[in-house]
């Protein structure tokens, strides 16, 4: 077994297969989830429960957080019985949400003055390549802090990079997505145009496929289209959510204003089903 501690927040449809992961290669782990029915699945594979971030910190060496906003983490930080209310310190704490480079730097200045270490270290992958230990992870941060946690970071993901101090991580996690949202829409409008010229969706993607054009995205989402199955992978909601932050940062290219108004007007029917589901938006605009 190894002998570092991981404390484990936010069990949603990237966090649990993380957290798994962490357990196969034998780290003794502890979770927390405000919604307790989630936890069960790693209870039942070994994972020990905490009843806050607070107490989960306290238990810990190295502390996870993968959730949805810039909110929910300030929550975690500064809730009544949040990470800032323990009485710990020397402990690293991972943030792998994608959220704002300001809730990072903020968060990490904090982490600072309580003597723990802060790397914003969100990952580009879905629910498959967290099953498997494939994600692509982007780290800002210290270096030394880094270091220390790689080893971890390598049982979660096929590559873990440090692009720059507290922020950049984030900021590199907005660059990505926003091109993911140009894939999507891009993907979307190209099915729908050949559709419209007689051209069947699988003959298109075949071609596409097997072409330079192709990628593991047009494959996925190809036979998501296909299949008619949009349950959410990664939600169309998030995607609005990640062009906004981006928007706030400075992003304000053509394409970036277009994608962005695109997803926006799909949200309130589609936002709770997968990215590609822009399809369906174009398709009945």
């Amino acid at each position: 077994m190894n002998n570092t501690k991981i404390g484990w927040i936010g069990l949603g449809n990237m966090g649990i297969p993380m957290a798994g992961q962490l357990i196969k290669a034998a780290y003794p782990v502890t979770v927390y989830n405000r919604n307790k029915e989630k936890e069960t699945s790693l209870k039942n594979i070994g994972a020990d429960i905490a009843s806050s971030p607070a107490e989960l910190i306290e238990k810990t060496d190295v502390v996870f957080i993968m959730v949805s906003d810039d909110k929910a983490i300030d929550e975690i930080f500064r809730g009544e019985r949040g990470l800032l209310k323990a009485q710990a310190s020397k402990k690293i704490i991972i943030n792998m949400s994608t959220v704002s480079p300001g809730i990072s730097k903020e968060m990490a200045k904090i982490c600072k003055q309580s003597g723990n270490e802060y790397l914003d270290a969100p990952v580009s992958g879905s629910v498959k390549q967290a099953e498997t230990g494939q994600l692509v992870i982007m780290v800002g941060g210290d270096k030394q802090a880094f270091d220390k946690a790689k080893p971890i970071l390598e049982k979660l993901g096929k590559m873990a990079l440090l692009v720059g101090h507290n922020g950049a991580g984030n900021s590199t996690k907005l660059a990505i997505n926003s091109l993911l949202a140009y894939y999507a829409q891009g993907l979307a409008e190209t099915v729908l145009f050949a559709n419209a010229q007689g051209v069947k969706t699988e003959d298109l993607l075949n071609l596409i496929n097997n072409a330079a054009i192709g990628n593991t995205f047009t494959k996925i989402k190809g036979d998501a289209i296909t299949q008619d199955n949009f349950n959410a992978a990664f939600a169309l909601k998030h995607i609005v959510k990640d062009l906004k932050l981006a928007k706030n940062e400075g992003l304000s290219s053509p394409l970036a204003q277009t994608v962005l108004q695109t997803f926006e007007d799909a949200e309130s029917r589609y936002g709770e089903e997968d990215i590609i589901a822009i399809i369906k938006a174009l398709k009945n605009n």
